[in-house]
């Protein structure tokens, strides 16, 4: 699998990441078995969160034999509220002490409301930043673009995730399917709408890209990588433009909301 330049990190990451969830709930043997894989094909970067169930703790094991190869982002569980800036700067003056003295290598952030996120790239120098850069979001309401362009700009790392999403949840049944999953992720069937949205998140601008939770969907993401990279075509554009009219009607993300959830 090809790398790609994250950002002004320095570093060459894999242009599909390991989403720490993907380790979530299955036991330590399928943790193993997924993060082997995952290096027998180039992968490089790994997200984790305290709040992704027994991820950290199965992820952290996995990763013991290949530690020194490897990125690892981890976040941390505070949450801030959108104009609490007193809060976030002290939270922000601890996160910089840290990097100083080199507990931290690189510090990014995550986020649902590009408001939001275009905010935080105002305030502080971050490294990268995890934000939906998704064909039907870009189609709805332009959500993603302006974030890109501005990340490009300071030459933040821009993770793209929810680039396989299809749409919201229709009910708790269809849901069902996929527990580790938010909305709904384009079906094993939708190869070829797969593929285009991947490609679409790259023509917005992520430098790399971070599939939803289980194995499958992964293991397609990386498979079909380097062809990702490839450019869009207009056939591809349109297919898209046209499965966009059938699911318009269920939003996953919207910016009335500060963007999520639905």
């Amino acid at each position: 699998m090809q790398k790609r330049a994250l950002g002004n990190t320095g570093y060459q990451v894999s242009a599909v990441v390991y989403g720490g969830i993907v380790s979530m709930n299955d036991g330590q043997e399928a943790s193993d078995r997924y993060v082997a894989w995952a290096m027998e094909r180039g992968v490089n970067y790994f997200d984790v969160a305290p709040t992704y169930g027994d991820a950290e703790e199965k992820l952290g094991r996995s990763l013991i034999p290949y530690r020194k190869d490897v990125y690892l982002a981890c976040k941390t569980t505070q949450r801030m509220k959108v104009d609490a800036e007193k809060e976030l700067k002290r939270s922000m003056e601890l996160v910089v002490r840290l990097k100083q003295e080199g507990v931290l290598r690189k510090v990014g952030f995550s986020a649902h409301s590009e408001q939001a996120a275009l905010r935080l790239l105002e305030l502080y120098d971050f490294d990268t930043a995890l934000f939906p850069m998704n064909w039907m979001l870009d189609r709805n309401e332009g959500i993603g673009r302006a974030l890109a362009k501005k990340a490009k700009e300071k030459g933040v790392g821009l993770l793209g995730m929810k680039s396989f999403i299809e749409r919201a949840w229709k009910d708790d049944a269809e849901k069902a399917a996929y527990p580790k999953s938010w909305c709904k992720p384009f079906g094993v069937d939708q190869t070829e709408l797969r593929v285009a949205a991947m490609k679409h998140a790259i023509e917005m601008g992520s430098n790399v890209l971070v599939p939803p939770g289980n194995f499958e969907n992964f293991s397609f993401m990386v498979e079909h990588a380097d062809e990702a990279l490839q450019p869009l075509t207009d056939a591809e554009r349109q297919m898209l433009d046209n499965h966009f009219k059938q699911v318009a009607e269920y939003p996953f993300f919207v910016k009335s909301n500060g963007g999520w959830p639905v």
